[in-house]
């Protein structure tokens, strides 16, 4: 496969050389948002303001030959920029070592040779299905960091089907070709020929030779999704199963240096109703499932996985579920959510939406204490409020705000392993709540 993968690029190479340039089209995109958060006992508070900015040339050449180059910067405002301090005169704020990224850059090759395939060769966006494993994270929450692959994505494209076949180079340390490295392989197809609905297939390999729970993690994952609208009736679903193993685990990680295996499922699903009356509200509920590991006896995610079994792992999601308890460095795992919400259109250029999201741990932690010292752990993560509202100023500049409420429940204090894809607690109170509060604006070009 990466033999393959090295002929492949040496042929996009060599047909770039012969096609001429026919267009060059500038794109970017500018988005900022400013977050406040607030518990009632000044546990969590923070407020900070952050941008992302997307600057992009696409040049189209001669027999479907493009080439794509885009630069990105995050940063959180008032820190790592150049300014004036009033004080001293001296600023140390400035940290160029990670100021603007080459966040794309790729050659493509699109119908080679008539046939439907296409070759995509460089760093690259990889998005597929609704991103719930495979996503970019820019989602509409924050931490809009963005996610690029350096890869090979080989496709094919018919009436009713496609298939894409990726490579990619997550981590190099410059010895053999994938030893001490990480390295990503998927094969995803979606078949098409049902009109508005699409279901897809795919299959992925983590191999990570990276020393960092342990001495090396080999991690599959199998999973179907089926997605579209039948009338005013839209609906997602998909599932998962992942397995593997973790070899040598750390003893801070386990009791001893052992494997850890993988073998957990993931279910998403959700479905809504969409009135044909004014405002076009739209109803919908949805449950997820991620599977949690086996407990270990005594409390702290390094004592969890007594019997060697690790929990579900979202890999790369674009998805997330709360404001507080999930985002992309979180990733909440070992979990029940159920949400419901109803969402409309007040306006042509308006959409509110209201949705309510109660968590539940799948593998709780153990009991503590014994006789009338007893401590039963609650499953019981809590629930969430949010009420989101979007406004199309134009047709390239967009404002957002929004307000989520966590309410505490038992299960938040208890030590239940949810963080990190199910190793980490949340280590935090039941007695309090949570807000947060947001205001965003983006353009686009």
């Amino acid at each position: 496969m990466r033999w393959f993968s090295l002929f492949l690029i040496a042929i996009v190479i060599s047909g770039v050389a012969v096609a001429e340039l026919q267009n060059v089209e500038v794109n970017g995109k500018i988005r900022i948002r400013g977050n406040v958060y607030v518990s009632d006992n000044e546990w969590a508070d923070a407020s900070y303001v952050e941008q992302r900015t997307r600057l992009g040339v696409k040049a189209d050449f001669t027999d479907n030959v493009q080439a794509v180059i885009e630069v990105d910067s995050y940063d959180v405002w008032g820190e790592d920029f150049r300014s004036a301090a009033y004080l001293t005169g001296v600023d140390s704020r400035a940290n160029s070592s990670n100021d603007v990224e080459m966040f794309q850059s790729y050659i493509k090759a699109s119908d080679m040779y008539g046939t439907g395939m296409s070759l995509t060769v460089g760093r690259q966006e990889l998005a597929f299905g609704n991103q719930w494993l495979f996503g970019v994270n820019d989602n509409g929450s924050s931490g809009f960091t963005g996610l690029s692959w350096d890869a090979v994505n080989l496709g094919y494209t018919s009436d009713t089907f496609k298939i894409n076949a990726v490579w990619a180079k997550m981590a190099e340390n410059f010895t053999d070709f994938s030893k001490g490295d990480v390295d990503l392989y998927l094969l995803y197809a979606s078949y098409t020929g049902l009109e508005d609905i699409t279901i897809d297939a795919y299959a992925s390999y983590v191999e990570d030779d990276v020393p960092t729970i342990g001495q090396g993690t080999d991690l599959y994952t199998i999973g179907l999704r089926g997605a579209g609208k039948i009338g005013a009736i839209d609906f997602e679903s998909e599932v998962a199963y992942q397995f593997g193993e973790i070899e040598d685990v750390y003893p801070r990680f386990l009791r001893s240096a052992d494997n850890a295996d993988y073998d957990a499922w993931g279910i998403n699903l959700e479905g809504g109703y969409t009135l044909d009356v004014t405002w076009s509200p739209r109803i919908f509920a949805g449950f997820t499932w991620f599977e949690g590991g086996d407990n270990g006896d005594d409390h702290g995610w390094w004592h969890r996985h007594n019997n060697n079994d690790l929990g579900f792992n979202r890999l790369f999601t674009n998805v997330e579920y709360s404001e507080f308890i999930d985002d992309t460095t979180l990733q909440l795992s070992n979990a029940f959510i159920y949400h419901l919400g109803v969402s409309a259109a007040p306006t042509e250029n308006l959409c509110v939406k209201l949705v309510g999201t109660y968590f539940q741990a799948d593998s709780e932690s153990e009991d503590t204490g014994c006789l009338w010292w007893h401590h039963s752990a609650s499953g019981d993560l809590g629930w969430e409020l949010g009420l989101y509202g979007d406004y199309k100023y134009t047709e390239d500049l967009i404002f957002r705000a929004g307000w989520a409420h966590f309410f505490s429940g038992n299960g938040i204090e208890d030590g239940n392993p949810v963080l990190l894809n199910g190793l980490a607690g949340l280590g935090a109170d039941d007695n309090h709540d949570f807000d947060y509060l947001f205001l965003e604006t983006e353009i686009k070009f």
